[in-house]
């Protein structure tokens, strides 16, 4: 039972979270190289504004706002569930080698595979959760350990090493690739959102939809694996079947949001434990929290990164990862 000053202190963090997601969106909307005045959004959305007014705030701005937020959810939430999972804090999907392993996947198909125009943005999350799956799989072989079942620490070593072959596998790739090729998987490996158009919000939304809901679903199951695994099997918890599923929906939320965002890293590790010091380890307050943190703080990065630098600006996964590594840093000294 969930006292009720804790469920008001959720819904209160809840709304104050979605105030941040809202309130970011709108800056972002006015700032950039090719700005919108303030006073001219609300005109604008309503049919009244200028050509270059409309192209740039429905063309350009709107559907990168969503794509961040989006894939910010996504990040946040595979991230929960994986450190739930292996009852590890240190556990991101960037991290431990599920991003490079979509990150694979995706630059063979680029790169050796007939590209069909109209179907290439809803193929990427697929191509990139089948990659993401193989490596997650082979992270998994390599951490468990018989009769103890998966080693936290290990997991993180074995993770960060697939992390990097695998980005020296993209690296080998692209290598003797075309120039135009090689700028796309230059552009995917340091996090730059490039999938910033509506096909591709249409391409990662169906992955949330059916996603989400089953990791709320599992919640419960969620606590329980986050204990250890005799108190799991004790209350009645089938391991191996709830394990399997929660891995598979952390694969498939890390592998369609890097697909169309990038390399993105240290998202999935910060998001969940800002969550937990709000609200407490119960994944059925945490994990909502999680998903607005999450599609914040990627918005934040992204938002900072393109008006650090014009016109290019600063991939969102390098201003991430400025933020990300020094805490993961900290979680590792305090865990050692």
């Amino acid at each position: 039972m969930i006292h009720s000053q804790l469920i008001k202190k959720q819904r209160m963090i809840l709304f104050t979270s979605i105030f941040l997601v809202i309130a970011t969106a709108i800056i972002s909307l006015g700032i950039g190289y090719s700005s919108v005045s303030y006073d001219r959004i609300i005109p604008t959305i309503l049919g009244n504004g200028t050509f270059k007014e409309e192209f740039v705030l429905f063309s350009i701005r709107l559907p990168r706002i969503f794509i961040t937020i989006l894939c910010g959810m996504a990040l946040a939430l595979s991230g929960a569930i994986l450190q739930g999972v292996t009852r590890n804090d240190l556990a991101d999907p960037g991290i431990i080698g599920i991003n490079a392993g979509a990150g694979v996947g995706i630059t063979i198909f680029f790169l050796f595979f007939p590209i069909d125009a109209g179907s290439f943005v809803y193929m990427l999350p697929f191509i990139g959760f089948i990659g993401a799956l193989l490596t997650a799989f082979s992270i998994y072989v390599f951490s468990y350990e018989k009769g103890k079942g998966i080693q936290p620490i290990r997991l993180v070593l074995v993770g960060v090493g697939f992390s990097m072959a695998l980005s020296g596998a993209m690296i080998v790739l692209i290598s003797s690739a075309e120039r135009q090729k090689v700028d796309f998987i230059a552009k995917w490996l340091t996090g730059n959102i490039w999938g910033a158009d509506w096909p591709f919000v249409l391409a990662l939304l169906p992955w949330l939809i059916f996603l989400v809901p089953i990791s709320f679903m599992k919640a419960q199951p969620l606590n329980l694996l986050s204990v250890n695994e005799p108190v799991s099997i004790g209350v009645g918890v089938n391991l191996q079947k709830e394990r399997m599923i929660l891995l598979l929906v952390a694969v498939g939320l890390a592998a369609s949001s890097v697909s169309i965002s990038g390399g993105i890293s240290f998202i999935g590790l910060m998001a969940p434990h800002l969550a937990k010091s709000l609200v407490g380890p119960r994944h059925q307050l945490n994990l909502p929290i999680t998903i607005f943190i999450g599609g914040w703080l990627l918005l934040l990065a992204d938002t900072i990164g393109r008006n650090i630098l014009e016109p290019d600006g600063l991939p969102a996964g390098i201003v991430a990862a400025l933020f990300g590594a020094p805490y993961f840093i900290y979680l590792l000294i305090k865990k050692a």
